[in-house]
């Protein structure tokens, strides 16, 4: 995730910052394990049923590509954390996780003819756990070099940063200048790591140090701003946008979208062959239309991108 993760079952009208406590208190943690379940009927979802992929049939050369380790046990079993709105959160129920990681999961176990269980983490435990307690993991994730030293990365999404204060940016921040400024951020994402950066420069300028609040949930990052215990928060653009819509008034884009980048699904290291029918089957749902009909139906079709790579080549 680089930029990537939040908010939960906010998807129910304008939610105020009480709402956005309560939601983060449904939380998420390592050890709940909640089967996901497919919407009923396409044609009248709810903003958190999803698209519906029960249509979707299984691709018997696709399929075939799977190493025992993977499909044996009929199950894709896919590490996400559910904090991370419109990507992967849960529903009204506190239960449920929904989003369009989570139907993009949905439609990758049904190409391969699996059941699909999504198992509500922590962002941060995830990667170190694909390839034992995961099949795979697909929660927002940036491709970076560090991710890629850990495990292996098939492309399907593309986002940005987008910084977020309360409206009217009322702590007056200039975000070519955050020394001494209240910043929250998701732990272990991306723009975390730039924070940090930024942070250790205003100490190598000798100027005040950036407040780093590094909160385990987007939720919790973005209560932290509505609540006016920090003055900006970053995160993945899709977030953003989606924590801005849920809060009514309450906050507020500031400046442009920064660095658009590829989001992708993290598969254990140097398995070549699920990460060759993760690949094939994220295209096919791609070339078939199924994949764009996702991110139509979660708005987040400006992120699509048409080819699904391997381990692409990342900038420093």
């Amino acid at each position: 995730m680089s930029l990537s993760k939040g908010m939960k079952s906010m998807a129910a009208a304008a939610v105020s910052a009480a709402m956005l406590i309560a939601v983060a208190a449904c939380g998420t943690s390592d050890n709940a394990d909640t089967a996901s379940t497919s919407g009923s009927d396409s044609s009248s979802k709810s903003s958190t049923q999803g698209f519906d992929t029960s249509s979707i049939k299984k691709d018997d050369a696709i399929a075939a590509l799977l190493p025992d380790s993977v499909a044996g046990d009929g199950t894709l079993t896919v590490g996400t954390d559910t904090s991370y709105a419109p990507a992967e959160f849960l529903a009204e129920d506190g239960k449920t996780p929904v989003g369009f990681d989570v139907d993009l999961s949905k439609a990758l176990a049904a190409v391969f003819g699996l059941k699909e269980k999504t198992v509500s983490s922590t962002f941060d435990s995830i990667i170190p756990s694909v390839g034992s307690k995961y099949d795979i993991g697909i929660s927002s994730f940036t491709v970076t070099k560090e991710r890629l030293d850990a495990v292996d990365f098939v492309t399907y999404f593309k986002a940005g940063s987008t910084w977020v204060t309360k409206k009217g940016n009322p702590d007056k921040v200039d975000t070519s200048n955050l020394c001494g400024v209240k910043v929250a951020v998701q732990t272990g994402t991306t723009q975390e790591e730039e924070i940090n950066a930024a942070n250790d420069q205003c100490k190598a300028d000798g100027k005040p140090e950036i407040d780093v609040q590094s909160s385990k949930l987007q939720t919790d990052v973005t209560t932290a701003v509505a609540s006016g215990k920090a003055s900006i928060f970053y995160a993945d653009s899709p977030v953003a946008g989606y924590a801005i819509e849920q809060t009514g008034d309450t906050l507020a884009a500031l400046g442009d979208d920064t660095g658009v980048t590829p989001e992708a699904v993290a598969i254990k290291k140097g398995d070549s062959a699920t990460a060759e029918a993760v690949q094939k089957a994220v295209q096919k749902l791609m070339d078939d239309g199924t994949y764009k009909k996702i991110l139509d139906t979660w708005g987040v079709s400006s992120g699509a991108v048409d080819k699904a790579e391997i381990n692409p080549a990342v900038s420093e």
